[in-house]
Formats: C-alpha cells, structure tokens, sequence
C-alpha cells in the first residue's frame, strides 16, 4: 500500500502529537510542523504532498497567509484547515482562497480522516480531468451540469449533482421531489443535456398551471373538431418531445381522471389524442417534479398509487436552501456577477453582516427568492458593497450573539412552596434551548450547533440522548441521525493513544 503524504501543520503539541498517532495507523506518512515559516520549508523542500492539514492561528502568521504563499508558489496541495474560533467570515475567506474543508476545533478523528480523504480524491480528480478528454463521473467534475446553471459546492447539492449524472444515461422515469424555488427544471434539463437524448427536444409543461379540462388537449394534442374551438389538428406535448424528454412540472397537482390517462400513456408509451380513435407512439422519457408530498398524496387518496411508484423509479430529492446554507455565498456571488452584466450595475459583494443575515434567515422561496432579493439589491443599490442595512427588514436576522445573549439571561419562574426537582428542571430548560435552536435553523443541525457555540456532535448526542426529533412536517429538515462519531479524544483513547 502506498502512503499518502500528509503535512500537519499544528502548535498545539499534545493535538498534533495525538493526530500524528492516530493518522499514522490508517495508513498517512505524516511530517509535521508548528510554525509557518517551518510549514513553507517542508512543502518547498518535498516535491509531492497529498494533502495538508492546517491550524488556522500559527505564532508567527496564520494559515491563511499560507495558503497564500502555497498558492504563489502554482502549488495545487488540498487543504482541511482546524480552526477553534470558526465564524462565517473566516469560512467565506477560507473557502476563496481554495480550502477542502474548515473544521471547528474539537472535531472528531473520524470527521478529520473523511475530510483528508475527500480532498485527496478531490485533487485526484481534478489533476485528471486536465489529462483526459472524457467527462469523469464525479459529483466534484460536473461541467456540463454547471452549464444548465446550477451552482454549489455543499455536499447536499454534489449528491443531486452526481445522480443526475450516474441516472442521465437510463431511459427510466425520474421523479424529482423538492419544495418550491429549489431548482427542481434545472436539474431535469441538467439530465438532458448529459443524455443521449439531448439532441431531441426537451418539453416542458407546467400541470398544475393548467386548467384540468385543457390540459389533456396540451399533453396529448386534439383533433379537428374534438370540442368547441378545435378548427384544426392540434400535436400535444408527448408528440412534441418525441426523441427527448417530457418534464410534467407540479404532476401532484393533476386530476384523478387525468392521472389515469398518464398511467396509460407512461405503461404503453401511446396515447390518443383528444376526439381522436388512433394510438400515437412516441419515444420518450418522462420526468416529473413535483412539491408535494405523494407518499401522504396517496395514503390521502388524492394520488394514484399505480402512478406514483411508475413514476418514483428513479427518485431525486433536492434539497431546500435552508439545508444547504454553506452555498449561500456562493449563490450570492453568482446572482451578482450575472445581474451586474445584465444591468451594468456595479454591485462589488456583500458585508460580512449582511452575508451572516442571509445565512440566519429560513428562505422557505428558496433559491427562487434569493435571486429575486439580488436582482432587487442591484437595481436598488446600483453599486458598492451591499451593507445589513440595504436589506429588505425581513432578513435582518438575529446573529448567533443575539440567540445566545437571548437564551442565556436567567428565565424567570415562581419557585414553588415545596421545591422541585433541580435535576430535572435544568434538563427541561435544556431541551427548550435546543429545540429553540433546532425550530430556528429548520432543525438543521449544523447551524443549531452554530447557534447554541456546541460542538456539532455534542448536540447530536444531545438529541439522541433525549429523543429530540423533527416533527412529522415533509417540509423540515429531517437529516439523518446515525450515530455521532466520538470527540477526538474518545476516540483516541479507544485507539491506546494518550492525548
């Protein structure tokens, strides 16, 4: 087996000891260093280095002004920075300047060998790609996805990403589940652009747009004289994507009477038109979306079960904004560089405020409201950098000061005559300032943790520990709750390692 070689760059002798134990034994060849300028001798004395592992604070610099250094020097070395003071500033500069990962300080030994690992295979793929002609099948190198104009780098949005790739050479029926705003065409297009078929037409329609006495007439065409109004032939939307795909945008809310008819046309790939007696073929790939729950659809009654598991052979769930908020600056960025070309406003970024508002705020619009909150600001403000008090009133969040200043003041409550149990009471408070956290971030649990200054996996523990989970609501965040890996020193005392 070959070793990968890792650089750690960390001043905290007893943590970088620890690492270096622990990294070794699943297979790293480890050097390491406590300073920066220590740091820069190794990685331009070494001619190859996997990957590096950096402290953000350093006694004579800091990892940023490193990453610098590394980058003047046309070195492509991936990065996971440790940080015990992680905020959003740090991690939008971070993020520019081309780091994997930012990890707050404690984080798990588990957590740390992932994420080296990742940016390992990250860098391998992108050195590949510069070599080979071919596209690669990697939710990290999707080029021609990213011409359809979806845009993130959450691992959220890397997974839709990588399964609209792997599914777009399947001719199989796709449904995609998303809420509102969330991108839901984008990704169908994104699948047709990478298939075979993307030479053929891609036709789109919007089912609950439309009233249901027309829409069979624009989904299977008519002939003359079928109704009132039919002077001529009509060719309807299956007949039009013929070769290509058929996107049926909203299909929870079509007809019963209607669903029948898409059944038919899906099982036998025919259909007649409207006032029409004659069978028409056609070769194409249905892709429906849709915001509402089909499952509860069903069990409700209001959805045909035969339907829905024709149409969820292939399922795709995207998820919504609040759920991956680290994309947030991004979109921010992309929405502005587009607007400012389109309007030639003079729009040069956001405040680290008003980026942190934005970031606190649920978008339950999604992606679809951010755009339209850009577009606005750059009418508006027309140039320079858009400060907290430019935005609308709404998305003037409170900042995680604000919540923990909020829930930490002493609650006020009556002490009963007989006294109470202290034990459970302080459990009580608690979870209300958990949950109070979980109902703000959409039970998102990374942002909670944010919230509450806890360690992600601390919280998680938390919730196991106390049966804390999301209400029965498709619209919250339900991630998943596997079991939190153990702190690093846990973890390393389970390995005989003495921090």
């Amino acid at each position: 087996m070959k070793f990968k070689r890792l650089l750690i760059v960390e001043d905290d002798s007893t943590l970088k000891t620890a690492l270096f134990r622990a990294l070794t034994k699943i297979g790293y060849s480890i050097t390491t260093a406590t300073t920066k300028s220590e740091a820069l001798t190794w990685i331009t004395s070494q001619a190859e280095w996997d990957v590096i592992l950096l402290d953000l604070h350093l006694p004579d610099g800091n990892g940023m002004s490193l990453l610098t250094e590394i980058k003047k020097r046309g070195l492509n070395i991936p990065v996971v920075m440790l940080t015990g003071q992680a905020t959003i500033e740090t991690a939008i500069e971070a993020t520019q300047k081309g780091v994997f990962n930012l990890l707050a300080k404690p984080s798990s030994l588990d957590e740390i060998a992932n994420n080296l690992s990742a940016a390992i295979t990250a860098a391998t793929n992108a050195a590949m790609m510069t070599t080979v002609s071919t596209p690669l099948h990697t939710s990290s190198n999707l080029p021609s996805v990213k011409k359809t104009g979806i845009v993130g780098e959450s691992p959220e949005i890397q997974q839709v990403l990588d399964l609209s790739q792997r599914v777009s050479e399947s001719d199989a029926t796709i449904l995609i589940q998303g809420e509102s705003g969330t991108g839901k065409e984008l990704v169908a297009r994104a699948i047709h652009q990478l298939s075979p078929r993307k030479d053929f037409p891609f036709i789109a329609i919007n089912c609950g747009a439309i009233p249901s006495e027309l829409l069979e007439s624009e989904l299977f065409g008519h002939v003359k004289g079928a109704f009132t109004g039919a002077i001529s032939n009509r060719v309807g939307r299956f007949e039009m994507a013929d070769g290509g795909v058929l996107f049926l945008d909203e299909i929870g809310d079509m007809s019963p009477s209607l669903q029948v008819k898409i059944l038919r046309a899906l099982q036998e790939r025919s259909f007649e038109p409207v006032g029409s007696t004659k069978s028409v073929q056609v070769n194409v790939q249905v892709i429906a979306a849709t915001h509402v729950n089909l499952e509860k659809a069903v069990s409700e009654g209001k959805f045909r079960e035969d339907l829905y598991y024709r149409l969820n052979v292939i399922p795709i769930i995207i998820p919504a904004l609040r759920e991956r908020k680290s994309d947030i600056p991004i979109l921010i960025q992309h929405f502005i560089n587009n607007f400012t070309q389109k309007r030639k406003s003079n729009i040069s970024g956001f405040s680290t405020d008003a980026i942190e508002s934005l970031m606190n705020y649920p978008w339950p619009g999604n992606i679809r409201e951010l755009e339209n909150l850009i577009e606005r600001l750059t009418i508006i403000k027309g140039k320079g950098v858009v400060e907290l008090k430019d935005l609308p009133i709404k998305y003037h969040t409170k900042c995680t000061q604000d919540v923990i200043t909020e829930t930490t003041t002493t609650p006020t409550f009556e002490l009963p005559l007989d006294g109470l149990d202290f034990n459970s009471a302080v459990d009580q408070f608690e979870n209300s300032l958990i949950i109070k956290a979980l109902e703000k971030t959409g039970w998102n649990r990374n942002q909670a943790a944010i919230l509450l200054k806890l360690n992600r996996t601390t919280l998680v523990e938390k919730m196991k520990k106390k049966g804390l989970r999301p209400p029965e609501d498709p619209n919250l965040i339900n991630d998943n709750l596997d079991s939190p890996t153990l702190p690093m020193s846990e973890a390393l005392s389970q390995m005989d390692i003495n921090l």
